[in-house]
């Protein structure tokens, strides 16, 4: 039956959300599961930021990337990468365009996630077992993170000077670290709290061992062995703690979620599952532009610290680039394009009430565009102008990306920031654009893989 006039125009003004699945191809349907492999894989292998910084040099390397030093030049058709203190990565392809006509087209993500760190005075013993105090890391909800497996990642420098690492968690044959919960049976008071100050961040204690040191003249006779087994392991004493970065993670793999393994529980899909897809379209895309991607660090405390979107490096390599090429720098980032790629909220009809359901991502419809992000008031957003969205709205159309808009939330539900800001300060033209997630922050957060998809999908698009 031929369709209404009414139904035909319908369809031509109106704007619907698309379901990526419903109108992939099979052989699309094919490359999102097959993508999602080697994301899940890049995953595992790198849970922290400096371990996801090491994946993306490795990934890199693979494509024909080389490492580039401070003070060298760039020049046309150059692949090269930046690691910046083992915590963020830049990867530059020089392409052919006139730059400070073309400016850069610039692919912003971050590789830190929400965790728990250790103080630097952080081992203790009571009442039979040994523990860590901690300090969270990020926006978390405390209670979550307890009564679940947990696995130490990070480094140490020895008071020697030697930096090592250590993942303790990850193989089947490791023990495993946890947080202690109350038993519901003597939870009355806890639970008639909020969920906020249900547990605290000084509750927050890990354990760490529960077996005495076989001499009764000791009086921490459970940490001792703890701190015998780290010394002869990794030569550490506790002062070394002082110059440690170790957290604690879920000790999970990334898995498929459901019957039909559309979707992906994992940790840290914010925001491995925007940078991913930065880095593999930088390393797949053979553009014109010259393309930067940057896998920064710290985003979840403010983007501050030599290693977080705040720090100068990244300014003085688009410089360096722009100096490289004979460019004012100036001009070319006047004419510079950025990606800002962070995750949104997927709605979640179990929590319907906290969602503006018209402006909401929903779940595989695509990467979602922001045009803003902040809260309240879009305090603290970038608020991208109409022609930029406009110029990256029509390069997604022509590509054929499935991708849809959105916000974080109801307006005075809270809200949340991204880098976008940042590359904006620089009179670079900027938006969000990123995967919806279920349980955000959560130690084990759900995304699709049509989502995953359209994110590598979207980048391509944007740097043909």
């Amino acid at each position: 039956m031929a369709e209404s006039k009414g139904k035909q125009l319908e369809k031509k003004l109106g704007y619907t959300k698309r379901n990526y699945f419903e109108v992939a191809s099979e052989q699309e349907k094919k490359a999102m599961f097959e993508y999602a492999e080697g994301y899940k894989q890049f995953l595992d292998n790198g849970k922290t930021e400096r371990e996801s910084a090491r994946e993306a040099v490795k990934i890199a390397k693979e494509h024909g990337f080389t490492e580039h030093k401070l003070g060298e030049k760039f020049k046309k058709g150059d692949k090269k990468y930046y690691v910046n203190r083992d915590r963020s990565v830049i990867l530059v392809s020089v392409g052919a365009l006139p730059l400070e006509q073309d400016g850069l087209y610039i692919l912003a993500s971050h590789i830190d996630a929400p965790r728990i760190d250790l103080k630097q005075v952080p081992l203790y013993e009571d009442s039979g077992m040994a523990f860590f105090k901690s300090h969270y890391y990020g926006g978390i909800k405390k209670y979550q993170w307890t009564a679940i497996p947990l696995a130490l990642h990070g480094v140490v420098t020895l008071s020697s000077g030697k930096t090592i690492d250590i993942v303790i968690g990850e193989k089947d044959s490791d023990p495993v670290f946890y947080i202690n919960d109350l038993l519901p049976h003597l939870g009355k008071e806890q639970m008639a709290k909020t969920m906020s100050q249900a547990i605290s961040g000084e509750q927050l204690n890990i354990v760490v061992g529960a077996l005495p040191y076989p001499d009764d003249e000791v009086k921490e006779r459970i940490k001792l062995t703890v701190l015998q087994h780290i010394n002869e392991v990794y030569g550490m004493t506790e002062s070394d703690f002082v110059s440690a970065e170790l957290s604690v993670v879920p000790a999970m793999k990334a898995k498929d979620v459901g019957f039909d393994r559309a979707l992906i529980a994992a940790y840290g899909h914010d925001d491995r599952v925007c940078s991913y897809p930065a880095l593999t379209a930088i390393c797949h895309a053979n553009s014109q532009h010259t393309v930067v991607a940057m896998l920064v660090d710290k985003e979840e405390i403010g983007s501050e610290s030599v290693s977080g979107m705040q720090s100068r490096i990244f300014e003085d390599i688009m410089s360096e680039i722009s100096d490289s090429l004979g460019c004012d720098f100036r001009k070319v980032r006047s004419v510079s394009k950025c990606l800002s790629g962070d995750v949104t909220a997927a709605y979640d009809p179990n929590f319907g009430e906290a969602y503006e359901k018209l402006n909401s991502a929903m779940l595989s419809c695509g990467t979602a565009m922001c045009k803003f992000t902040g809260s309240g008031g879009k305090s603290g957003s970038n608020d991208a102008t109409a022609e930029f969205v406009g110029f990256v709205r029509k390069k997604f159309n022509q590509e054929g990306v499935v991708w849809q808009t959105a916000e974080l939330g109801k307006v005075d539900y809270g809200g949340g920031g991204t880098v976008a800001k940042f590359t904006a300060r620089l009179n670079i033209d900027t938006v969000d654009i990123g995967v919806p997630v279920i349980s955000m922050h959560s130690p084990y957060e759900v995304v699709s893989k049509a989502d995953l998809y359209s994110m590598y999908k979207a980048y391509l698009a944007f740097i043909k």
